[in-house]
């Protein structure tokens, strides 16, 4: 199979192979063929009776699994712990921004702040805290405390989603349902309900774990909310992206994970450290790359390079040219050490929750940020120390990225056509039909396809029919490792509608051109930024988001949480497409739930469809039925 249509990633997969380097691709093969009843959803073990396993066929195989479990039961119960665990990982990813916030306010993390006033007061406001001459200490802490609530059990709904759906969403979901009690608590009701012996009807358990996903989505948005204004609120900004940012002449250090907490201080401790790069030979200093999703927050708020992807994270080390790469949590591989161990490279983890055996620990706390990161920068010159300069081999790719199209930022661009009613200018261009609608690329990189090849292939096939693409996590990265994010991609791929909005929209903004082919609007946490413009759209118009010409795709996705995103997306009513196939297969009616009866409910359903161009055909067809449902 095709590994990849990345070039860089092709030749340093070539490298790897001749280094004796052990791969994802190469784990994944050894694991052929993977076991046909996990997927489809048909294998159960949540209990020591087990594993159980029912007859995909219904022929000869058993039917129930030890309990009396059905097929159908087995396989919603797998999926809603799947969600369960993408909602986790967003919400813990929050609460850890929620109290770094909350260190903050007590004086007891001096190397963070507020940075964006402009996005701290909108939320204040938005959530209900009023000024009233306090401090911005004593506001942010009580905006934490605000937020901490939204994780336990309360009988109001959580504040972030109530305050940033539509009225009419929010009515929809409270009259089905699905408004979790907290996000924590959405969590733990899954787990109980999927235990052996609670829930065993699979549609309950279904919008079950669709009132989990809510919880998701509500975590996420809190999350971007804090990252902003700790950090910053991203702007448009032009970096680059590619291995190929790599730079011989330099101490490398990649940082990768989710979080911006650790790499914003290491960013700001390695430009106070340069000398010391400088003085063990490196006359580049430190270069800071990015890997996944904490590449994306360094990437939109500062242009720092990024250097691949999740799939591909191992790649970076086979160049020979990263003296260390340092992750803090989430779609890490356990495998990094292994790899290092061929190289010189140092891999440092740097979370309690986060340890893997043979890398160095050098635990993090806000309380010592600056100082911990002081640490993990002198280790990476020590390795620099051990580079051989025979062994480096930087791919030659690189290409340019523009990232950093917050809500706020896309907002600001289109006030630049109309000051007073900027959603204007975009609604006109919906309505007359030079935009057909807008879609979200989300998700992950999969090992079971060839890297980027769906992803490259459906934003081409959306944007020749005049699709407003927004992107996110791995799905951004793809497009910047493959020059999509610029306005030249703009020029090549645009249908006529489409650029001609781009191109006005680019040089009201100064550009002397169009916006790049697709907005990069963060990591994967931010997808709640692209809802935020829906909302805003269906909001102005007095409509609810499922009735607007949107749309959202994952084509590669692997994690957890690109599931929960996607369920999310669905419940915000949004037809939302997976490339690669679901474990649920094995419940035609759990199958039937997500792709249709979800629709009837929600208005957001399920498109599964593995082959892009077909996915591309049936995304145009759900964004001509919005467009007919508007009369437009």
């Amino acid at each position: 199979m095709e590994r990849s249509i990345s070039p860089d990633s092709i030749l340093m997969i070539k490298a790897a192979q001749s280094a004796g380097v052990t791969l994802a691709w190469d784990r994944y093969e050894a694991q052929l063929p993977q076991c046909g009843f996990g997927e489809t959803g048909l294998c159960c073990r949540h209990c020591l009776q087990g594993p159980c396993r029912i007859d995909p066929f219904g022929v000869t195989g058993p039917k129930l699994g030890i309990c009396g479990a059905n097929a159908d039961t087995i396989v919603a119960r797998g999926l809603a712990r799947n969600i369960a665990g993408g909602t986790a990982s967003h919400s813990a990813h929050a609460k850890h921004l929620v109290h770094t916030l909350l260190k903050w306010s007590r004086g007891e993390a001096p190397d963070y702040g507020i940075k964006d006033h402009e996005k701290f007061d909108a939320v204040l406001s938005r959530v209900g805290i009023a000024r009233d001459g306090k401090s911005d200490r004593e506001l942010a802490g009580e905006l934490a405390h605000l937020a901490l609530a939204e994780f336990s059990e309360r009988e109001e709904p959580p504040v972030w989603l109530e305050t940033t759906v539509t009225p009419a969403r929010m009515k929809k979901l409270e009259s089905l349902g699905l408004v979790p009690p907290g996000l924590d608590s959405g969590v733990a009701e899954v787990m109980h309900r999927t235990t052996n012996g609670v829930d065993a009807d699979a549609v309950n358990v279904l919008l079950g774990a669709i009132k989990c996903a809510v919880g998701d989505y509500t975590g996420m948005y809190l999350g971007t909310d804090l990252s902003d204004i700790i950090f910053g609120t991203p702007a448009p900004v032009l970096g680059r992206a590619n291995l190929g940012c790599l730079k011989a002449d330099a101490v490398n250090i990649a940082v990768h994970g989710h979080n911006p907490v650790l790499s914003e201080v290491i960013l700001a401790e390695a430009e106070r450290l340069k000398g010391e790069a400088e003085a063990a030979g490196a006359s580049g200093g430190f270069n800071l790359v990015g890997i996944c999703c904490t590449g994306h927050e360094l990437l939109m708020r500062h242009g720092i390079p990024y250097a691949t992807n999740s799939l591909s994270q191992e790649l970076a080390l086979v160049t020979g040219a990263v003296d260390a790469i340092v992750v803090d949590y989430q779609c890490v591989m356990p495998s990094l050490p292994e790899v290092a161990r061929h190289y010189h490279t140092a891999v440092v983890t740097t979370m309690p929750i986060a340890k893997i055996a043979g890398a160095t620990h050098i635990e993090f706390d806000e309380a010592n940020a600056g100082e911990r990161a002081q640490q993990v920068l002198r280790l990476a010159i020590e390795a620099y120390k051990r580079r051989d300069p025979a062994r480096v081999n930087i791919p030659p790719v690189v290409n340019d990225a523009w990232a950093g199209m917050s809500a706020e930022g896309i907002i600001k661009v289109l006030s630049l056509v109309d000051p007073a009613d900027p959603l204007k200018p975009l609604i006109d261009n919906i309505v007359n039909g030079n935009i057909l609608g807008v879609c979200l690329f989300a998700g992950c990189n999969d090992v079971k396809v060839t890297q980027d090849k769906m992803f490259v292939t459906l934003i081409k096939e959306l944007v020749a029919q005049n699709v407003l693409v927004l992107c996110t996590g791995c799905g951004a990265g793809s497009f910047a490792r493959h020059g999509l994010l610029t306005p030249a991609a703009t020029e090549k791929y645009a249908g006529p509608g489409l650029k001609a909005v781009l191109t006005a929209l680019g040089q009201a903004a100064g550009l002397g051109g169009p916006l790049p082919l697709a907005l990069h609007t963060g990591s994967c946490v931010d997808n709640t930024r692209a809802a935020a413009v829906a909302t805003a759209i269906a909001n102005k118009l007095g409509v609810d988001v499922s009735d607007l010409p949107v749309v959202a795709t994952a084509p590669e996705a692997a994690m957890e949480k690109a599931v929960s995103i996607g369920t999310w997306a669905v419940a915000m009513g949004l037809p939302t497409h997976v490339g690669v196939v679901p474990p649920v297969t094995g419940s035609p009616l759990v199958v039937k739930v997500l792709t249709q009866i979800a629709k009837e409910l929600l208005g957001g359903y399920f498109i599964v469809e593995p082959d892009p161009v077909a996915a591309a055909g049936k995304l145009v067809a759900a964004l001509k039925e919005r467009r007919a449902g508007l009369g437009i």
